[in-house]
């Protein structure tokens, strides 16, 4: 009688980790299309979002002016605090304000998808 309550646990595991896997995938891939069209926006090549530490090098080149300011997130604690500062520049450097900053940490996906794909212009570092 309760033989089959593994499998029955396995099937239903197995789909909820296949409803996450595809959901995450799709997020994914949604961040690499509008992290493509920002960097596009800014002068910059649009293959240089899937390139591990040069995409970083580039958010730090249209945010801060100087792209070697990267190596900073190598250090504990100052990295995460420059991150952070790093997106909101990059908000500024797009012309919006701290409010949308605020959406780049929260929300980076859909704040990254209206700076693709929206009117906002790059302005260059402030």
């Amino acid at each position: 009688m309760y033989e089959n309550y593994d499998a029955a646990y396995a099937a239903v595991g197995t789909g909820v980790a296949l409803v996450y896997t595809v959901f995450v995938l799709a997020i994914a891939v949604l961040t690499l299309v509008a992290m493509w069209k920002v960097f596009v926006k800014a002068g910059k090549p649009g293959w240089a979002c899937i390139v591990p530490f040069y995409n970083m090098y580039c958010l730090y080149d249209m945010s801060w002016g100087n792209g070697w300011l990267f190596l900073l997130t190598f250090i504990p604690c100052v990295g995460f605090i420059f991150g952070f500062i790093m997106l909101f520049k990059l908000a500024k450097a797009f012309g919006q304000g701290a409010g949308f900053g605020f959406g780049l940490v929260f929300l980076n996906t859909i704040f990254m998808m209206i700076l693709g794909f929206g009117k906002a212009e790059y302005v260059g570092p402030q």
